[in-house]
């Protein structure tokens, strides 16, 4: 009987994925590998490589446990061949293998990497998500606009998530109006669970140290659940704690408190240690019990099949050439304070410090914080996009990808948005305590102390006028500029002229 190996990615911690259900145990061999090539391709943080290696080596052993035959290679391991055709070659050799059954990655890199591999990988669908290839093709099919809400509405009807018969429960299939508030003087929630890393971890930790030490982002403390067991520990203490106040304040950022009633469950779900369904059915069960109001559980339902999966029926569909989109011909470099946090915007500051620390930031902060300053200084949308890759533990280039280059940079032209996610410094000011304290004055347009997010933001708007004037959902600024006394908008123009100058000198802002 021939052996065939059976590839497992760090991504890919799922016993029910797709590469294992088709293996068997009594003559396939499980191939992981921690490979430089693939912890090294964006300078990742290391909170995510200690969280993925950790988790690699805990779904390894539990496989071998359950009596595979599991081939793992480590970094430090001396034969290591640096990456995963490398690896895959290696242990074909050894086991007299002649064919690899993966799933199928979810970067266009590592896709086209197991195309071009010598020995034949027959990569399986995914079947971890919702909606497959082809169902989001279907539903794309034909349509002027992808736009996210009909998309939504359809997996709602599919799965039968807070729906009464064929009616949204509420009467509604959307509740944003309601989950758009400031955040409170006080959180009630301490925070998502953490966890002491075990020996496993603490081997990783020291692993990632040595050889990631200076990547950008603190490795320790490290609190993340790193197996299935602790990730629905996870799931359940954001439940019971968070998820009844989560969909008020999901927009609201604090700058001493980093995670407000957010879940952090994407790394784990992003990773294949928890599974989309479960925590869904958590948070229905929690509605249909009382304990969470319609419009928390609707939000955080709809980014789960909602956003997540639209997400990636994007990226599979517009190929790999989307990540290079830059429809609106930015080419900026990225700030250095995105790297270092030095930056007088505490707004910017606290959420580049953030990410720093814990390798994560919730959705407001990326769009409306860093990534809107990114587009108003009209960065280059590919450094925008590594960027991003790599410094969120729950970044993979399927979801990362459009999030960004498509929502956050309008660089795909609109194909993902109606309009450009920009604003001024008044939108943060209003969702956030970033602007108390800040060396630059929120409510100042001009002049002396004036917040740059205000200047960039009619500079941009002028920048790209041709494109946007007519776009309704942008128009009105528009009107408010043109109604400006003459001097007035010269003035504006002129110090954003002079901010972009000294943004591009690499002059503190």
């Amino acid at each position: 009987m021939v052996t065939r190996l059976i590839l497992v990615l760090g991504d890919q911690l799922s016993p029910d994925i797709a590469a294992l259900q088709e293996a068997d145990k009594a003559r396939d061999v499980i191939v992981m590998a921690e490979v430089a090539h693939e912890a090294r391709y964006v300078p990742h943080h290391p909170k995510k490589i200690a969280f993925i290696f950790a988790a690699m080596r805990k779904f390894a052993a539990k496989r071998a446990a359950d009596g595979w035959r599991v081939a793992y290679t480590r970094l430090d391991d001396p034969e290591n061949s640096g990456s995963i055709p490398g690896e895959l070659l290696r242990r074909a050799a050894a086991h007299d293998a002649t064919e690899v059954i993966a799933t199928e990655p979810g970067e266009w890199r590592l896709i086209s990497a197991l195309e071009d591999c010598p020995i034949p990988v027959l990569q399986m669908p995914d079947t971890r998500f919702l909606a497959s290839h082809e169902r989001f093709e279907t539903w794309a099919e034909g349509r002027k606009q992808l736009r996210m809400e009909y998309f939504y509405r359809e997996m709602r009807r599919e799965t039968g998530y807070l729906m009464d018969g064929d009616k949204p429960a509420g009467g509604k299939w959307n509740f944003d109006h309601d989950n758009r508030k400031p955040a409170p003087e006080d959180i009630s929630f301490e925070g998502p669970l953490k966890f002491t890393p075990d020996e496993v971890v603490e081997e990783v930790l020291d692993l990632v140290e040595r050889r990631f030490g200076n990547n950008f982002g603190t490795l320790r403390p490290f609190w993340f659940a790193t197996d299935p067991h602790q990730a629905r520990e996870a799931m359940t203490h954001f439940i019971d704690h968070a998820l009844p106040r989560f969909g008020d304040y999901q927009d609201a950022m604090l700058a001493d408190n980093r995670f407000l009633y957010h879940s952090i469950l994407s790394v784990y779900i992003n990773a294949g240690l928890l599974d989309w369904r479960e925590v869904c059915d958590a948070a229905e069960a929690a509605w249909r019990a009382g304990h969470a109001p319609l419009n928390a559980v609707e939000g955080f339902i709809r980014q789960i099949i909602g956003w997540r999966e639209y997400m990636r029926g994007i990226y599979f569909r517009e190929g790999p050439d989307y990540t290079a989109r830059n429809a609106l011909g930015h080419d900026a470099d990225l700030p250095d304070f995105f790297w270092t946090g030095e930056t007088d915007m505490r707004c910017v500051a606290k959420a580049v410090g953030q990410t720093r620390d814990e390798a994560y930031a919730h959705h407001i902060q990326r769009l409306m914080v860093t990534g809107n300053f990114a587009l108003l200084a009209g960065v280059a949308p590919a450094q925008v996009h590594e960027w991003y890759l790599a410094v969120y533990a729950d970044a993979y280039e399927w979801v990362e990808a459009p999030n960004v280059i498509g929502m956050s940079q309008f660089a795909d032209g609109g194909l993902l948005g109606s309009k450009p996610y920009v604003s001024s410094g008044a939108y943060i000011d209003r969702m956030s305590d970033y602007c108390k304290g800040c060396a630059y004055k929120v409510k100042q347009k001009t002049g002396e102390g004036a917040c740059p997010f205000n200047l960039l933001y009619w500079h941009f708007l002028m920048r790209h006028r041709d494109r946007f004037e007519k776009n309704p959902r942008v128009a009105q600024m528009y009107r408010t500029f043109d109604r400006m006394e003459e001097d007035r908008r010269k003035t504006i123009l002129k110090e954003g002229d002079a901010l972009m100058a000294r943004l591009a000198d690499g002059a503190r802002i």
